[in-house]
C-alpha cells in the first residue's frame, strides 16, 4: 500500500496566521488560568495545581515542534520568536532543535543517523522507569546548554560548522534569559516563585511529556515507510487540541509541510493506510509494559 505523494497532499499545505495565533491563545490563556490556580491554592492543594501548570507547560512543545517546521504560521519570524520562546521552559533551543529534528525526519528510526535514537526504547521495566522519569531528557538537554556555553558543539553530527555559531549564540542567549528571568521573579515575588512557576511544574510534568512522546515511534518498523515507521495515537479532543494536533504523528511525518490545523484532514485520507492506528496511550503504554515484562 502506497501513500499519497507530496503533490496530491499539497492541497493542505496552506499555512495560516490566523489559526497560529487562535491557536497561540488558547494555549496563553491555559498557561495564565493554570498559573493563578497556583498562585491561589491553599495549603497542599498547590501541588495539583503546579502539575496541572507543568501539563500546560510541557504542551508547549508541541507549538515549539511546529514552528521548527515554520508551519505554525505563516509568517517566518512568528515561528523563529513564538518558538524560541515555547522552548524556554523545558530548556529547549529552538536553533539546535531545528538541526537536530532535520535529522530525525531524514533517517526516522536510523539507529544509526536518527538523533532521537541516540537514546534506543527502553528494553527493560527498569529502562522503562528511567525513561519516565525524565533523567536522560534533563541530562541531554543540560549537556546541551553546557556546550553552547563552552562553544563547542562538535559533538552533534547534525550541527555544520557554518551553523554551530548561530546555535551557539542562541543557546547563551536562552541561558541568560532564564537565569535572569528566574532572578527577576525571585527579587519581584519571593525566592519561592521560581520553584513553583516554572522548577516544580516542570519536574512533575516531564514525566506525562515522556510517555507521550515515547509512542511516536517506539515499536514502528526501522525501514524508510512512513505509513510503518511512525504511529498515530487516536485520542481525546481535549489532548489534540492541547498538543496541537500532533497525535496525528504518522500523518506530519509523511508530510512535514501540512500546518497542525490540517492534520485532521489529511488523517481523513490516509487512515486506512497507516500501519500503527493507536486508540489511546493508555492502552499503548500498557501494552508496551506488558510486552517489556515478558
Amino acid at each position: 500500500m502506497q501513500a499519497p505523494s507530496a503533490a496530491e497532499m499539497r492541497i493542505f499545505a496552506s499555512r495560516s496566521d490566523a489559526e497560529g495565533w487562535r491557536q497561540l491563545a488558547i494555549h496563553a490563556a491555559l498557561l495564565l488560568g493554570a498559573g493563578a490556580l497556583v498562585a491561589l491554592a491553599p495549603g497542599w492543594w498547590v501541588v495539583p495545581a503546579m502539575l496541572l501548570l507543568g501539563i500546560v507547560q510541557v504542551a508547549l512543545f508541541a507549538p515549539f515542534h511546529e514552528t521548527s517546521h515554520y508551519t505554525a504560521f505563516a509568517s517566518r519570524r512568528a515561528n523563529a520568536v513564538v518558538g524560541w520562546l515555547a522552548g524556554l521552559p523545558a530548556l529547549y533551543n529552538w536553533h539546535f532543535y531545528q538541526l537536530y529534528h532535520t535529522a530525525h525526519h531524514r533517517f526516522t528510526q536510523d539507529p544509526e543517523r536518527d538523533p532521537e535514537l541516540a537514546t534506543p526504547p527502553p528494553t527493560t521495566l527498569d529502562g522503562y522507569a528511567f525513561r519516565v522519569l525524565s533523567i536522560p531528557y534533563w541530562r541531554f538537554r543540560l549537556t546541551v546548554l553546557r556546550d553552547g556555553l563552552r562553544g563547542d558543539l562538535s559533538t552533534y553530527p547534525y550541527i555544520g560548522e557554518a551553523q554551530a555559531p548561530r546555535v551557539i549564540r542562541s543557546i547563551r542567549a536562552e541561558v541568560a534569559v532564564l537565569a535572569g528571568g528566574a532572578l527577576l521573579a525571585a527579587t519581584l515575588f519571593g525566592w519561592q516563585a521560581p520553584f513553583l512557576f516554572w522548577i516544580l511544574p516542570q519536574l512533575m510534568a516531564q514525566p506525562l511529556m515522556r510517555l507521550y512522546l515515547l509512542a511516536e515511534h517506539t515499536g514502528c518498523s526501522t525501514d524508510r515507510n512512513g505509513l510503518t515507521n511512525t504511529r498515530t495515537v487516536l485520542t481525546s479532543p481535549v489532548l489534540r487540541l492541547l498538543m496541537w494536533n500532533m497525535p496525528y504523528h504518522a500523518e506530519h511525518h509523511l508530510y512535514p509541510f501540512i500546518p497542525f490545523h490540517r492534520l485532521a484532514d489529511a488523517h481523513g485520507l490516509l487512515k486506512e493506510k497507516l500501519a500503527h492506528l493507536q486508540p489511546g496511550y493508555a492502552r499503548f503504554h500498557a501494552d508496551y509494559v506488558r510486552s517489556l515484562r515478558a
